[in-house]
């Protein structure tokens, strides 16, 4: 039992310092590459705030654990937009700019239909892998042809106000090893804190699937959570918002999606899994659209109203599932 806390402390340490590392690393990069900070937040510190989730789905998928995987991926999407978002929200009321509004959030809900329907069968296949792998990188194709297609004046105007010099190579490179580094140690600081916190779980006595949506699902959104905290207390709420909206279509894309595609058979995706949690996860994207679409902002008290959500799940799980 002391052996599982202090691992999961010691985690919970290296995904704090890896935010601070990638958010700088982040920013920078950013300004050097005169690109919008949720761009980046969107693509690059998404998928690298992801792998945690990658890691523990192929292990899981090896190992037999299909529950684990998809619970995983149904409780990290849950929980980034209800309580992760919700908290952002609550420290700070939260804007969204208009093209993340029209683009991103529907490419969020529209992951979150296709995974429903493709596990309604009971089942994912390695073709619908694939599929979801596809639609990932026309996600990705999209948000960088969005890209080109942005207003020069916004883009210099944040580069001017990171103060760009003349040795732009060398802090290129700087800037490269600082994201690079900050990813790495959010990895690490992940799979830490779910050994640790999965072999509390065990000690419990819990299932495979409560497991996946509780105790890994908040274990692997760490990286996610540290980043938009730290963050939002710097006022540097760009690259979290883009992280939060990306993760939740990337997880199913290319994080499930690749898990899919390791064993023969597929995935077996449990019947309270289909009935219950993934319904949540579409039903939290529709929720975040029609919160931003009222007024393209989340104020506080819609904040606190996404976090008591995800708390009453929570407790429904461990009460009722547990």
């Amino acid at each position: 039992m002391t052996a599982a806390v202090l691992w999961c402390a010691l985690g919970l340490a290296a995904l704090v310092a890896g935010a601070e590392l990638l958010l700088r690393g982040g920013l920078h990069l950013a300004a050097l590459a005169r690109i919008p900070p949720i761009l980046l937040g969107l693509t690059v510190v998404a998928v690298g705030t992801s792998t945690p989730e990658l890691a523990v789905g192929i292990e899981a998928a090896l190992l037999g654990t299909d529950a684990l995987v998809v619970g995983n991926i149904a409780g990290t999407n849950t929980f980034n937009i209800l309580f992760i978002l919700g908290l952002s929200a609550l420290m700070a009321p939260l804007a969204l700019s208009p093209r993340t509004l029209r683009y991103d959030l529907p490419a969020m809900a529209i992951a979150a239909f296709a995974l429903l329907a493709m596990c309604w069968d009971g089942r994912l296949s390695r073709l619908e892998g694939a599929v979801m792998v596809a639609g990932g990188l026309a996600y990705t194709a999209a948000i960088i042809h969005g890209a080109r297609r942005a207003q020069q004046a916004e883009i210099v105007g944040f580069a001017q106000k990171q103060k760009i010099d003349g040795k732009r190579m060398r802090r290129v490179l700087v800037s490269l090893g600082q994201l690079a580094g900050g990813i790495a140690v959010i990895v690490v600081g992940a799979d830490w804190l779910v050994a640790g916190a999965t072999d509390l779980a065990r000690l419990l006595g819990v299932s495979d699937a409560l497991i996946g949506l509780t105790v890994v699902a908040v274990g692997t959104s760490s990286p996610e959570l540290a980043t938009t905290i730290v963050s939002t207390l710097r006022g540097e709420r760009g690259i979290a918002v883009g992280n939060l909206i990306g993760s939740g279509v990337y997880n199913i894309a290319f994080i499930l999606g690749a898990t899919v595609l390791v064993p023969a058979g597929g995935l077996a995706v449990e019947a309270a899994l289909l009935r219950v949690d993934l319904p949540v996860m579409v039903a939290t994207a529709l929720a975040c659209i029609a919160v931003f679409a009222s007024g393209r902002t989340m104020t506080r008290a819609e904040g606190a109203l996404f976090v008591g959500a995800y708390i009453v799940y929570f407790v429904y799980l461990v009460v009722v599932r547990g």
